[in-house]
C-alpha cells in the first residue's frame, strides 16, 4: 500500500514525497488506518519495521487539521497552545530519533510544534524544556524519569492530551519505569487515546495493556531474521583470546564504520582503551557518559570523525545509521531478539554488512539459542595463527546454575522509491497557484 491511499492530510503527504517515502510497512498499513479511526493500539513489533512513522503520520495528520471525526461518533478539536500528544520513551537516544523524524513528517506543519524532554542535561536545557512544556508545544516525546520531575514541581498541564503513546513499553518496564509509566498516566484524561509499542509481549506488558488501554486493536509483526545481505558468522574462542581475534580483523583494515557490542559497559571501556592502544580510531558508549558527551560521540561516529564505535545495547535499539558496514558481538547476548537487534545495525537501506560473533564456553548456551531462533546454523571462523585452538562447540550445553562449573576446557589452548508525483498539492502551493 502507499501514503496516498491513507487517509493522511496533503501536508503530511507532501514531506513524505520530499523524504522520498513512498510506500508502507506492514506496521504503518496495518497502525495507520485504526490511529486515524480513534482506537487503541497495542502493536507488537521490532526497531526497524518503521513503527516510528506509523504512529507519528496519523497523529501529526489530526493536529494539523485541528480536529478528528471519528466513525464511532466522536469529535475532538485540538487546541492550540496545549500539550495534545504525548509520547514516552525509554531512553534519550530514541526520544532524539523519535524527535529528528517529528522534524522531518511536520515540515508542513508549521503550528505543530514538538519538544524532546530527556535526563543527563544542565539547568539550560531543563529550564527549555519547562518552557516548552508551560507554553504547551502539541508534541512532547519524554524519557519517565525526566517527565516525573517536571510533574512533580508542576511544570506540567497535560489535562488535554488526546494521544497517549508508548514506544519500547518491554524496554521501558525492563528498565524500571512501570510506576512512573502509570503516574503518568493519571495526570491523563480518561478520554485519551493510547498507543503501545512493544518488541516482545510478555505477562507484564499484558498487564500493563489492560490497565492502560481500551478494547485496542492488536497489531503483531513477527519478529524478522537477519537482513539475508548480512554475512554472519563466529569465533569459537576463550575469553582471553577474544582481543588478539580483533586485531586480526582491524589488521585488514577498512574500519570505516564498525559498531562493537559488549553487554557490559565495564567491558565497553576496557574494549575502548585496548582499541586506543591499537591505535585505532574509535568512541565509546555507554550510561556512564554524561549527554553532552553522548551526542558528541555520535556526530564523531556519523560524521566519520571516528571509525569504531564501542557500545552496550544502548544502540542496539531505536538507532538509526543506516551505512554500518561491520558488526562485532564481543559477547553473545542473552535473548535471541537482542541478537536480531544487534547485527540488524548493518545491511541497511539495501546494503551489504557483516556480523561477527565472539562465542566463549561461557556462551554457548546462549549462542545455541539465537542458532535455534535463526533455524540455521552460523558459520564458523578459524582462529588466527598462532592463538591455538578455542573450545569445542557443545550443542547439548545447559545454562549455567549458581555455584556448578559448565564444563572443563583446557585453558592452557586458545526498496526502491516509485519515481511519481503525488496527486496533491500542499496548501502554501495550493495559495501561490491561486
Amino acid at each position: 500500500m502507499f501514503f496516498d491511499e491513507l487517509n493522511l492530510n496533503d501536508n503530511i503527504l507532501d514531506a513524505l514525497y520530499d523524504m522520498r517515502f513512498d510506500e508502507c510497512t506492514p506496521v504503518q498499513e496495518k497502525c495507520i488506518p485504526h490511529i486515524l479511526d480513534g482506537r487503541d493500539i497495542i502493536g507488537v513489533a521490532q526497531t526497524g519495521t518503521g513503527k516510528t512513522a506509523a504512529y507519528l503520520l496519523p497523529v501529526l495528520s489530526m493536529l494539523d487539521d485541528g480536529y478528528a471525526d471519528f466513525p464511532d461518533g466522536r469529535s475532538i478539536d485540538f487546541p492550540k497552545d496545549a500539550v495534545n500528544c504525548l509520547i514516552m520513551a525509554p531512553t534519550r537516544e530514541l526520544a532524539q530519533q523519535i524527535d529528528q523524524a517529528m522534524q522531518g513528517f511536520s515540515y508542513y506543519l508549521p503550528d505543530v510544534g514538538s519538544a524532546a524532554i530527556y535526563g543527563g542535561n544542565d539547568g539550560g536545557r531543563y529550564a527549555q524544556e519547562q518552557r516548552s512544556l508551560e507554553m504547551g508545544a502539541e508534541v512532547i516525546i519524554a524519557t519517565p524519569g525526566r517527565l516525573i520531575s517536571h510533574i512533580q514541581i508542576g511544570n506540567a498541564d497535560f489535562s488535554k492530551v488526546s494521544f497517549f503513546i508508548l514506544d519500547e513499553a518491554d524496554r521501558m518496564l525492563d528498565m524500571g519505569f512501570s510506576e512512573d509509566i502509570l503516574n503518568i498516566a493519571k495526570q491523563l484524561p480518561p478520554t485519551c487515546q493510547t498507543i503501545m509499542f512493544s518488541a516482545t509481549m510478555p505477562p507484564k506488558i499484558e498487564e500493563l495493556a489492560k490497565t492502560l488501554l481500551k478494547n485496542p486493536v492488536e497489531v503483531k509483526i513477527a519478529v524478522s531474521k537477519p537482513a539475508e545481505k548480512i554475512q554472519q558468522s563466529a569465533y569459537l574462542c576463550y575469553e582471553p583470546q577474544k582481543l588478539a581475534i580483533l586485531r586480526n580483523i582491524f589488521k585488514a583494515g577498512n574500519l570505516q564504520r564498525v559498531i562493537i557490542f559488549s553487554g557490559k559497559k565495564t567491558k565497553v571501556k576496557d574494549i575502548y582503551h585496548d582499541l586506543l592502544r591499537m591505535g585505532v580510531s574509535c568512541g565509546q558508549m555507554h550510561s556512564d557518559l554524561s549527554q553532552a558527551e553522548r551526542d558528541e560521540v555520535m556526530f564523531q561516529f556519523k560524521s566519520g570523525q571516528i571509525d569504531v564505535l564501542v557500545a552496550t545495547d544502548i544502540l542496539a535499539r531505536g538507532i538509526d545509521i543506516d551505512d554500518i558496514a561491520m558488526v562485532i558481538n564481543y559477547d553473545v547476548p542473552h535473548d535471541a531478539e537482542d541478537y536480531v537487534h544487534r547485527i540488524g545495525r548493518t545491511a541497511r537501506a539495501q546494503r551489504d554488512g557483516v556480523a561477527i560473533t565472539f562465542v566463549s564456553d561461557q556462551d554457548m548456551y546462549y549462542f545455541r539459542l539465537i542458532e535455534q531462533f535463526l533455524h540455521r546454523e552460523i558459520a564458523r571462523n578459524t582462529l588466527p595463527d598462532g592463538l591455538g585452538e578455542g573450545p569445542a562447540y557443545q550443542t547439548g550445553v545447559r545454562e549455567k546454575k549458581k555455584g556448578k562449573s559448565r564444563g572443563r576446557y583446557n585453558r592452557n589452548k586458545y526498496r526502491g522509491n516509485r519515481n511519481r508525483k503525488p496527486k496533491h498539492t500542499s496548501k502554501k502551493n495550493q495559495q501561490n497557484q491561486g
